[in-house]
């Protein structure tokens, strides 16, 4: 029987490469994100591939969410995998001189979304007895760098919401872990720092991840054994050995 997955921040970077990866193996998709057009392309590229549903949501908005989920048409409402990719990173500043602004965004979406989006699909999981949920998570979730103070707070919780979504969620058989990719090459840092001239070296003098890198080995994870569960995966690039140790080439 097909599986369905629902995967959030579909329209660029890690979210997109996952849909692809997903339908070159058959998986049904339901994709969402904020920008419309972009998910109209990209449901235009898979359909030859597999069936896709788009759903047009802010994460940040917990009744778009809702309404979203709820209007799901009977044959895409069964959500067997969920995917919550949607996240963001905004400024690289020391804490004294943080924008409030960045700190509401980051941890609206990066911890409250989650929360939101899961809310509407865990019970349905439940019910069932069955079900994967895979966060996307981050380096900055298991280790504090410099400016990084309310970023990697947000991903700290994100993996913290993990394990206990994990133990909650264990008397009903549903799987759920969390992937925390290193350095990967998307739009993300264009995003971090407001398309200033430094997103675009961010990423020069190494082999940086690509987002179907990180798309791959979610689909790894989501296709294993019914008795195995990746539980938390961390992925660096090889040049990468912590958040602040890169081996650049001159």
């Amino acid at each position: 029987m097909t599986k369905t997955a629902l995967i959030t921040g579909a329209t660029s970077g890690i979210g997109k490469a996952t849909a692809y990866e997903f339908a070159k193996h058959g998986l049904q998709l339901i994709l969402c994100g904020r920008r419309q057009e972009r998910l109209q392309s990209i449901k235009k590229e898979l359909e030859p591939l597999t069936k896709v549903h788009t759903l047009h949501f802010d994460v940040r908005n917990k009744t778009d969410v809702e309404n979203a989920i709820n209007s799901l048409p009977n044959n895409f409402n069964t959500i067997d995998i969920l995917i919550n990719n949607a996240g963001n990173a905004h400024g690289l500043d020391p804490i004294q001189s943080g924008s409030i602004e960045d700190w509401d965004a980051m941890m609206d979406i990066n911890v409250k979304g989650l929360l939101y989006v899961s809310k509407a699909i865990i019970p349905q999981m439940t019910e069932r007895q069955s079900g994967h949920i895979i966060n996307i998570g981050s380096s900055a979730g298991k280790e504090v760098y410099p400016k990084g103070n309310v970023y990697c707070g947000s991903k700290h919780a994100v993996l913290a919401i993990t394990e206990g979504m994990r133990i909650d969620l264990n008397p009903f058989g549903i799987k759920v872990g969390a992937i925390n990719p290193g350095l990967v090459e998307t739009e993300f840092s264009k995003v971090r720092f407001k398309g200033d001239i430094i997103s675009d070296t961010v990423y020069n003098g190494f082999e940086a991840l690509q987002a179907e890198d990180i798309a791959e080995i979610i689909y790894f994870v989501i296709s294993r054994p019914k008795h195995v569960n990746i539980a938390d995966l961390l992925v660096f690039p090889t040049a990468q050995a912590n958040s602040t140790t890169v081996k650049k080439e001159l």
